[in-house]
């Protein structure tokens, strides 16, 4: 390569960093801050891979892969239930295992790493997964040991199927998705099913744009008294089969926004909930189809 052409792809480098930052300042980087700072604005652009293939970008700005991928992993915290006996993550294929660390706060051993039993020493884990996993599918299924689970980061929205995500963590009372990226997401039926505890559900963030199914999405939540969904966008969402069925302690409900316009099974949506929630659903959407009910 000339000399003209390496300048030429140098400066198309630096170029991609914030403007802020300066030529002089790449060459002798070694501020934490900064660097964070420079990962932010690649971010935000989605050109946060330059950094991983660019080995003469890793050496100007002294990192290892190590610092990029906290800005492309998630980290979620769960908090088991005292003196249960259960699964904390559910790992279908073995070829996953590598892409799901998990950390105990309290340093016991890590029971085969990756597919974990439970400990009554432990309080609470921390799990952190990598860029490799597209799909969160029954990740938590059958977990029936979990108090809690908050997703503390969040940074990439590729995960494209959360069906059957909280499938019957029966034990579960709170959880925060609130910072849960749902963008690309297509499929979320059976998403909390037979959550049968869940009393704390936060889901105002939820962009749900590009979600086709939401069959049996909150079916059996039984111990759900408030749900806030106000912001769904359903004008995808062809299949809400079951999406409410037994919800028997839910008292109120925010429907008017929802658009059934592609809706093709609504069969069953509201059996079991109560008369008063029934009532209030269809004062606020005239389209939902008598077979809701």
């Amino acid at each position: 390569m000339n000399d003209f052409n390496k300048d030429k792809k140098k400066n198309k480098i630096n170029s991609n960093l914030s403007t802020n930052t300066s030529k002089s300042i790449l060459e002798n980087i070694n501020s934490k801050y900064i660097i964070e700072q420079i990962f932010d604005n690649l971010l935000r652009r989605k050109m946060l891979q330059i950094i991983k293939y660019n080995k003469h970008f890793q050496k100007k700005l002294n990192i290892s892969k190590n610092d990029y991928k906290n800005f492309i992993e998630i980290e979620i915290e769960l908090i088991p239930e005292e003196y249960s006996s259960g699964q904390f993550i559910n790992i279908l294929n073995k070829k996953d295992r590598l892409f799901y660390h998990i950390f105990f706060d309290d340093y016991k051993n890590e029971i085969d790493r990756n597919y974990i039993n439970y400990n009554e020493s432990i309080s609470k884990i921390k799990i952190i997964i990598d860029y490799e996993i597209k799909s969160f599918e029954k990740l938590f299924q059958y977990c029936d040991c979990i108090k809690s689970i908050s997703f503390l980061k969040f940074y990439r929205n590729d995960i494209n199927n959360m069906s059957s995500m909280f499938y019957q963590c029966n034990t579960l009372k709170k959880l925060d998705l609130s910072k849960l990226i749902t963008n690309n997401v297509s499929n979320m039926a059976k998403m909390f099913y037979n959550c049968s505890s869940l009393e704390e559900l936060y889901l105002e963030n939820f962009n749900t744009k590009n979600v086709k199914d939401m069959s049996s999405m909150f079916e059996g939540c039984i111990s759900l008294k408030k749900l806030d969904i106000s912001n769904f966008n359903t004008i995808n969402v062809s299949d809400m089969s079951h999406m409410f069925l037994s919800c028997k302690s839910l008292e109120k409900i925010n429907l008017s926004n929802f658009n059934v316009n592609n809706a093709i099974n609504m069969n069953l949506m509201f059996i079991g909930c109560s008369d008063n929630l029934k009532k209030l659903v269809k004062e606020q959407n005239k389209n939902i189809k008598s077979c809701a009910y």
